[in-house]
């Protein structure tokens, strides 16, 4: 659209004239001393409208007034945002380009607060470099819709980072098991609030961002999403397994995607996964209802091992998980360095056996089993037995810490505290480069489990084959060559092959067998 040509003197040669009285008239008015009283000038306008032949000339001459006030005070008001960004390009030292640079690595609230300083900031802030990795978490629930959808045009083909949603507190370090659900408990800025004031904002708020907050990234033919890297998404109340698979869908170069508190199943994310992001290396996967999720099965197992083969990264958090699924994930995924399957219900530990050697699981470098429910001792001091025979040569972090004690070996209603056959400082002193956490409640603080888990849960378990042999004084006997970790044996919920990974009969409500 071409621009409206601006008048010059030439073609009107009245206009200088007209733009010196103008530019008299101003200077004289604001020649005005500020020491005269302003009721003087109350007064001079109250003659003027007294001087009014009628009342529409004296409404007349005041809505001039109040127009021309506003017009002068935009005008002094633009004036000084522009002498300001003059003073402000001078004084600041670095050019537009790194002035951009410095933006971009900003998070999306500070770049606000940047763009909102002056018209310079606000000009560099719109470079849509600025907006190549979009954080839009907070700790309580302020962003829109709306919101997310802008920022992801002001991004264009810049585009490789988005994260929403709510955030509880600070980010925990990579070998914590803090959880990242949000709720009203672990929120820390609505401390203020009685118990019924804080459910009440929380039911609002959390309602901001809704199943289509996504939506933008598979618009426009996918064009966002397929530019997309990195995906996070925590506690989005609304969000659901429709909406969270299209968007997956629209994300085909996806390398890291971590969803924290979202209401969606587990095993239609990851059959969306393997089905749509072939390139990812990182999932990250925490259940909003601990314990309780029980969908996933071993065909999806099989087709995310076989269809994301570069997956370093492994967390799987508060799922209901057998052993034989998590070793068809361990044992399948050749690069896997880190594994974290914290506070799962169902893992005994059996899918620890036969890791260290041969093909996955020996490059493993961070294991995480905290707060595994049925984690039963003799498979953590099998384990351990295993790293001291040289097995885990590249292992640096292990966390086997149970608030509730480790499952004895007969049943796992009777937890251990402070197990005697569990070489921790044997793995100390040959292997101190690890840095192993064992974290156990003095024995008598246990809580009792049927307080904690419905009867229905309970009566899922299935315990895995025991040891036999002890020594006097407690100590676990093993060789390598006597270890079941050199041997594919069975245990209670593992019933596989895990040569071609072949299933047998894993429950009434899968398939009989699947061939890799």
């Amino acid at each position: 659209m071409a621009k409206r040509p601006c008048p010059s003197s030439a073609e009107n040669p009245m206009l200088p004239s007209f733009f010196s009285q103008m530019d008299n008239l101003l200077l004289s008015f604001l020649s005005l001393s500020d020491s005269s009283p302003p009721v003087s000038l109350d007064l001079s306008f109250d003659r003027l409208l007294e001087s009014a032949p009628s009342d529409a000339d004296q409404s007349l001459l005041i809505d001039r007034a109040h127009n021309l006030g506003s017009l002068l005070l935009r005008a002094a008001n633009r004036s000084a945002r522009k002498r300001a960004s003059l003073h402000n390009s001078i004084a600041w030292a670095l050019p537009p380009d790194l002035t951009i640079k410095v933006f971009s690595m900003l998070d999306s609230q500070s770049l606000c607060y940047a763009a909102a300083t002056c018209s310079m900031f606000n000009k560099c802030a719109m470079d849509p470099l600025c907006y190549a990795n979009i954080d839009l978490t907070t700790v309580v629930p302020k962003v829109n819709n709306a919101v997310v959808s802008t920022m992801i045009q002001r991004a264009g083909k810049s585009f490789r980072s988005l994260k929403l949603g709510i955030v509880p507190g600070p980010t925990s370090s990579p070998g914590s098991c803090q959880p990242l659900v949000y709720s009203i408990r672990n929120s820390v800025d609505v401390s203020s609030f009685s118990w019924n004031d804080k459910k009440t904002r929380q039911g609002k708020e959390s309602s901001i961002l809704t199943r289509s907050c996504l939506y933008p990234l598979s618009g426009d033919n996918g064009a966002a999403g397929t530019l997309l890297r990195r995906l996070h998404l925590y506690n989005i109340e609304r969000m659901d397994n429709a909406s969270l698979c299209v968007a997956l869908a629209a994300c085909p170069s996806l390398l890291d995607l971590e969803i924290v508190g979202l209401h969606v199943e587990l095993r239609q994310t990851l059959m969306s996964v393997s089905s749509n992001c072939h390139l990812i290396e990182r999932l990250f996967f925490e259940s909003s209802k601990t314990g309780r999720d029980d969908s996933l099965k071993s065909p999806t197992c099989v087709d995310l091992v076989n269809n994301c083969p570069n997956i370093s990264y492994l967390s799987l958090r508060g799922f209901k998980l057998h052993d034989y699924k998590v070793r068809i994930l361990v044992k399948g995924f050749r690069k896997l360095k880190y594994a974290d399957f914290s506070t799962s219900y169902s893992i005994s530990g059996t899918f620890l056996r036969n890791l260290g050697s041969g093909f996955g699981g020996n490059l493993l470098e961070v294991l995480i089993l905290r707060d595994c429910m049925h984690l039963k001792e003799v498979e953590v001091a099998r384990f351990l037995t295993a790293v001291l025979a040289g097995d885990f040569k590249f292992l640096r972090y292990l966390d086997i810490s149970n608030r509730e004690g480790l499952a004895s070996e007969g049943d796992w209603y009777q937890r251990s505290y402070n197990s005697s056959i569990i070489p921790l400082k044997q793995v100390l002193e040959v292997r101190p480069n690890i840095c192993l956490l064992a974290e156990f409640p003095s024995e008598g603080c246990y809580i009792d489990i049927d307080h904690m888990f419905d009867s229905d849960v309970n009566s899922e378990i299935s315990l895995p084959s025991q040891l036999s042999s002890h020594t006097s004084d407690g100590s676990l006997l093993m060789s390598s060559s006597e270890s079941s970790y050199n041997s594919d044996q069975g245990s209670g919920n593992e019933e596989y092959q895990v040569s071609g990974f072949v299933i047998y009969e894993e429950s009434s409500d899968e398939v009989d067998f699947l061939v890799v």
